[in-house]
């Protein structure tokens, strides 16, 4: 259900997709482009039209993936092949009207008031990119697209599974921490970028001419790199001689440490986050209880 925080607040996220500047709402049963535009948001209290929306696009996002997978299975989509392709089309014409809504509609809201520019705005935004490209593919092979080159269209449906990201709130506070956290996250990847550049080099001039066909050059080594860093060992690659099984040594212990490092960062920035939440709903993050 759609916040009901002020609109100073939302200003604070502005990937956030909320109506700002709108003065009351459109009467329920009226149709025009601000009760549109009410419609296809994320749903205010009491608005049952535009709730029954949200909950039409999250059923058909998660049918779309429910396609996708009993898809795959050639047994299945054999006998059911038809009702596949039936969703695919009654999905995909949702999908786009609401696109084309959100288009139409959007100038309603302040930041995209211009009639062409506010709506090449609005059309730029990560929500509604996905928003696009949850669509497009269906319509490559009647624009002349060959569809030997599009095999992987169906697999494309699962961008849909995005669109749950302005429906969920989780994801948003996640979002949020990733982008407040994005300096100390850098760091760390960059860290283990060089780590691993560093190990993969070592045991390619230990391993190389011992085992030619597993280690045959730096690139091709990183595999076994990644494998030893994240402390998967699948045990596809491994080295024989003592120099590289002593690096090999040295670059798990390393890896412990270093992927212990992005779970503290984002853990501290969800603690944050949430006090912040709870200061913005007027309860205290400590025992859970209104502020007096």
């Amino acid at each position: 259900m759609k916040s009901s925080a002020s609109p100073t607040e939302n200003r604070e996220h502005p990937d956030e997709e909320q109506s700002f500047g709108l003065e009351g709402r459109a009467p329920a049963g009226s149709f025009s482009r601000r009760r549109v535009w009410e419609i296809v948001q994320v749903a205010q209290r009491g608005d049952r039209v535009s709730h029954a929306f949200d909950m039409l696009i999250l059923a058909l996002i998660f049918l779309s993936a429910v396609d996708v997978v009993l898809g795959s299975v050639k047994s299945i989509d054999a006998r059911y092949g038809w009702l596949f392709d039936s969703f695919e089309v009654f999905s995909v014409m949702i999908f786009t009207g609401e696109y084309l809504a959100r288009l139409w509609a959007c100038p309603v809201d302040p930041r995209f008031r211009e009639p062409v520019a506010g709506r090449l705005r609005f059309a730029v935004r990560p929500l509604a990119l996905v928003d696009l490209m949850a669509v497009v593919p269906f319509y490559l092979p009647y624009v002349g697209v060959d569809l030997r080159a599009l095999r992987l269209v169906r697999l494309a449906t699962l961008l849909r599974v995005a669109k749950i990201a302005r429906y969920s709130r989780s994801l948003n506070v996640m979002g949020r921490v990733i982008a407040s956290r994005k300096e100390e996250m850098a760091l760390t990847m960059g860290m283990l970028g060089m780590v691993l550049v560093i190990a993969s080099c070592l045991v390619y001039y230990c391993e190389h001419d011992v085992q030619p066909e597993a280690f045959p050059d730096i690139p091709s080594t990183m595999w076994w790199g990644i494998v030893t860093l994240t402390t998967i060992g699948y045990g596809d690659v491994f080295p024989v001689t003592a120099l590289g099984k002593l690096v090999t040594g040295v670059v798990a212990i390393l890896g412990i440490g270093l992927f212990a490092l992005p779970a503290g960062i984002l853990g501290s920035g969800f603690v944050e986050e949430y006090q912040k939440e709870k200061a913005r709903q007027g309860v205290c993050p400590h025992c859970g209880r209104c502020d007096e």
